[in-house]
């Protein structure tokens, strides 16, 4: 793992814990997470299509998560992205997720680096799990993720409204510049 990547995943959870500028629109209430989520069918790969803007990424493209079941039922997480160019030098993290109530299994926490940890909510979903919103309860982070690397354009204004339905500012996202 880079250098960078070290610190970022290391970063990480104390940034979505931490005290910055939330990114929900005024008069938002608490953020609801997706019912009926299944982690079976989420695990693999998904490609980064926009987020809210992270220092961890910053000259990052192609940024992908690749999520498989451990042995002991928790998820491996994997990222990675190119640095600069889709012919960049590769910038790998890998972290650990779990569920820590049953009851929804959609909240997940990450940590990659212990004992360190984040929220991981995931906020909307497509019923063929073909595209998924990712967020946490204060709204200072939201990564819009699909199954390719792109989206078609009617899908991605779709997802915005959702986004904007569920309190976000939907002004504050950056696409990720992905091949395809």
């Amino acid at each position: 793992m880079s250098a960078r990547l070290l610190v970022a995943a290391c970063l990480l959870p104390l940034l979505l814990g931490g005290c910055r500028a939330s990114g929900a629109l005024p008069g938002a209430g608490a953020l609801t997470s997706v019912e009926g989520f299944e982690l079976e069918r989420y695990l693999g790969t998904w490609y980064e299509i926009a987020k809210y803007p992270v220092s961890f990424e910053e000259g990052l493209v192609g940024v992908q998560a690749d999520y498989s079941l451990r042995e002991d039922g928790d998820v491996r997480v994997l990222n990675s992205g190119r640095k600069g160019s889709f012919d960049g030098e590769l910038d790998r993290a890998e972290g650990h997720a779990w569920i820590p109530d049953p009851d929804h299994p959609e909240r997940l926490e990450v940590s990659f680096f212990w004992p360190f940890r984040g929220d991981y909510w995931v906020i909307a979903l497509d019923p063929g799990y073909r595209w998924s919103v990712v967020g946490e309860p204060g709204r200072r982070y939201l990564w819009v993720l699909s199954r390719t690397p792109t989206l078609d354009e009617a899908t991605y204004a779709d997802i915005l409204h959702r986004i904007e339905a569920l309190g976000y500012d939907t002004a504050r996202l950056e696409r990720m510049p992905q091949r395809g």
